[in-house]
């Protein structure tokens, strides 16, 4: 029979071990993160100025700081049309769907404990 367990988490020599998710809550901890995720995913795609308009209170340099964040770790597409004026699109990937699909319970519960 073959062993179906996971491993036991990597540990350092004084027995400090790394958890896995360490990248994603340092990306999804960032101000605006979580809901950006959000909205874009609420949406088939999204142009930046209609970012800036779900959120009002955010700075222009914050939002586009996260989603070139979010475009390195993979979870946004970046789509720009060679249009003038020029226009740029922002959709999840599947693996950003999976992240917003996995934070729907948690926005859920923090929305109920208000």
């Amino acid at each position: 029979m073959a062993d179906t367990t996971s491993p036991p988490p990597a540990c350092d020599i004084d027995g400090t071990c790394y958890c896995p998710l360490n990248g994603v809550i340092t990306t999804l901890s960032r101000k605006y993160a979580m809901q950006l995720i959000s909205i874009i995913g609420a949406h088939e795609s999204l142009r930046f100025a209609e970012l800036e308009d779900h959120l009002p209170n955010a700075s222009t340099s914050t939002i586009s700081k996260r989603l070139d964040e979010f475009e390195d770790a993979g979870l946004v597409t970046r789509i720009q049309y060679n249009e003038i004026p020029p226009r740029v699109e922002y959709s999840l990937t599947d693996d950003g769907d999976e992240v917003r699909t996995r934070l729907e319970p948690l926005l859920e519960w923090a929305s109920s404990a208000d």
